[in-house]
C-alpha cells in the first residue's frame, strides 16, 4: 500500500513530481495488515505510545501537585511511603528482571501492559471504596502492618528474581537449569507471591475489605492460570526432574498451596 503512494506521480507535461510521501496513517495502516514487514515501524509506534502515556502521567500529576496533593500526603504518611517503596521496586525489578525470549517488542509491549490492569484497579478501588464507602482514614495499625507487607513482599520478589538470575547464570539452551535452591527450595513461584503480597498491601494501607476479597479472589483465579501455564512448560522441558520439584515444594503458601 505504501509502497504503491511512493511511486513517481507524472505531471501534465509528462514529466514526474518525486512521488507522494506515505502518511502516518497509511503506514499504520500497512503495519496493522502486515506488522512482520515493518519492525522498526511497530516499534517506533510502541515507544511514542510508551512517551505519551508518560507525558500524560507527568500531567495528570502535575495537575495534582497544584490540587494540593501534598496536603493528602501530608496526612497519609503510609500512602506516601508506599508509593515510594512501589517506585523503588518497580525500577528495581525492571533492572534485575531477564527480556522476554523470542518475544516481539510489540507482542511485549502488549503483554506487560495487559498485566498492568489488574494492579491498576486495585491502586484506583482501594482509595475509592476508602473515600465514597467508609470515609476517614484507615487504622494506623491497619496501615502499618501494609507497609510492612509491602515490604516483605518486595523482599520475596526481588530477592527470588535476583536468585533466579544467579543460579541460572551458566545455563545455555542446551543445557537448562532449574533452580531449587534459595527461595524456589520453599517455594515454586515466590516471585509471584512477593508480588502479590506487594498489591494486596495496598488495600490494607486504605481499610478497604472489600477491595481485599476481590484482590485475593482474583489474584488467585489469575495466578492458578499463569501458573498452571508455566508449570506445563516446565513439566516439558524437565521432565521427572520438576515433577520430583512439584512434590516436594508448594506453589505460593507454604503448608498451604
Amino acid at each position: 500500500m505504501a509502497s504503491e503512494m511512493n511511486q513517481e506521480a507524472p505531471q501534465s507535461n509528462g514529466k514526474t513530481t518525486g512521488g507522494l510521501k506515505p502518511t502516518t496513517a497509511m503506514l499504520l495502516a500497512d503495519a496493522l495488515a502486515s506488522p512482520g514487514e515493518h519492525p522498526h515501524f511497530v516499534r517506533s509506534l510502541a515507544l511514542r505510545f510508551a512517551e505519551t502515556t508518560i507525558f500524560l502521567v507527568a500531567v495528570i500529576g502535575a495537575i495534582a501537585l497544584g490540587l494540593g496533593i501534598t496536603a493528602y500526603f501530608a496526612e497519609h504518611h503510609y500512602v506516601l511511603a508506599y508509593l515510594v517503596a512501589y517506585a523503588g521496586f518497580r525500577f528495581s525489578d525492571l533492572i534485575v528482571r531477564e527480556d522476554a525470549e523470542d518475544s516481539p517488542p510489540h507482542e511485549e509491549l502488549s503483554r506487560r501492559i495487559t498485566a498492568q490492569l489488574p494492579i491498576l484497579l486495585v491502586f484506583a478501588a482501594a482509595p475509592f471504596e476508602r473515600t465514597y464507602i467508609y470515609g476517614g482514614f484507615a487504622p494506623t495499625f491497619a496501615s502499618a502492618f501494609g507497609l510492612l507487607l509491602e515490604l516483605l513482599g518486595m523482599w520475596l520478589a526481588l530477592g527470588a528474581r535476583i536468585q533466579l538470575g544467579f543460579f541460572t547464570s551458566g545455563r545455555t539452551p542446551e543445557h537448562p537449569v532449574l533452580v531449587t535452591r534459595g527461595f524456589y527450595r520453599y517455594l515454586r513461584h515466590p516471585i509471584y507471591a512477593g508480588t502479590f503480597l506487594v498489591t494486596f498491601a495496598w488495600t490494607i494501607i486504605y481499610g478497604a475489605p472489600v477491595t481485599a476479597i476481590l484482590t485475593l479472589i482474583i489474584g488467585a483465579i489469575l495466578a492458578q492460570r499463569r501458573i498452571k501455564a508455566e508449570e506445563a512448560m516446565l513439566c516439558a522441558r524437565f521432565g521427572e526432574e520438576y515433577d520430583a520439584y512439584q512434590r516436594q515444594t508448594d506453589r505460593l503458601i507454604p503448608s498451604v498451596w
